[in-house]
């Protein structure tokens, strides 16, 4: 069993056989070979559009966790990126087959391809697991800065092991907040421009990093105080999306609904900013729906 402490100082322990080890185990492993081949891949390949790449390490490190989850767990369903067609519709399908399953597990083996690619050192593995379509485990690892940030349902968020907090920012103007380049170009993208050039006259400041998972991490830890982006798939934000809740922090599609794992469409934020977020990306009709 998984053991939560109620000293906020001593670390958060997980049991050695649950669920949530196995998918620490799979992101610790796969991350770390993916980080052995930055700058050494050999198959490099478009899916959706010219900027939707995947590699050899992308499939690799996606048939690795399938083995090691697949050992411990034969009758779990696995929804990985690698093994979907590119598109919504192909995305939808994979999801909505994977969901007749008890047990989903939701992998995304390399979150942040291109920059995997080009050396830009903002890439992580994200694993999401599932009961009955409501996800409770969610594991992302930077292999980089070697950060594991861990969250089960109802037992708060964790990153090596001390608690994961989002942040106080009490209005828009006061924040930082994180939006995505979406490789699909004829529909995603033009709707989050839209939502980018609201948004930046009302902010801090914009960051796009080019990881939806680890934006999600960096909301929850406190270091953005939101997250927008239209296009999304269940395997970029499902993990980042319980991290951030048990953060503290609120995650909806953007009508302001709550997040389940079928939202393609993404507002999460340290809960003290989020109608302001939703009121400026609505106003721009940047909502995607």
């Amino acid at each position: 069993m998984n053991r939560l402490e109620s000293n906020p100082k001593v670390p958060y322990v997980v049991g050695s056989k649950s669920p949530t080890a196995v998918a620490i185990n799979c992101a610790a492993k796969a991350g770390e070979w993916i980080k052995s081949r930055l700058g050494d891949y050999r198959d490099l390949n478009t899916k959706q559009s010219p900027q939707d790449l995947v590699t050899d390490v992308d499939k690799g490190a996606e048939a690795m966790i399938r083995k090691l989850i697949l050992t411990h767990f034969p009758d779990h369903e696995i929804l990985g990126e690698e093994g979907v067609a590119p598109g919504a519709a192909a995305s939808a399908a994979a999801l909505k087959q994977g969901s007749e399953s008890e047990y989903l597990w939701i992998v995304d083996p390399v979150d942040g391809t291109t920059n995997f690619v080009h050396g830009f050192p903002f890439f992580c593995v994200s694993i999401a697991l599932a009961y009955k379509g409501d996800v409770i485990i969610g594991v992302i690892y930077d292999p980089i800065r070697d950060e594991m940030f861990v969250a089960e349902k109802g037992k708060g968020a964790y990153i090596h092991g001390q608690k994961s907090k989002v942040s106080n920012d009490a209005t828009l103007s006061g924040s930082v907040i994180a939006v995505g380049f979406n490789p699909d170009r004829d529909f995603a993208l033009p709707v989050n421009m839209r939502g980018l050039n609201a948004l930046s006259g009302q902010v801090r400041s914009l960051r796009a990093a080019g990881s939806a998972a680890l934006h999600l991490a960096y909301v929850a830890a406190g270091r953005l105080s939101g997250y927008y982006e239209v296009g999304l798939n269940a395997w970029d934000v499902a993990a980042g999306a319980l991290i951030v809740k048990e953060s503290g922090g609120i995650v909806t599609d953007t009508a302001g609904n709550p997040y389940h794992i079928g939202v393609r469409h993404l507002v999460a934020s340290n809960g003290k900013i989020h109608d302001e977020l939703l009121g400026v990306i609505r106003a721009a009709d940047a909502t995607g729906l």
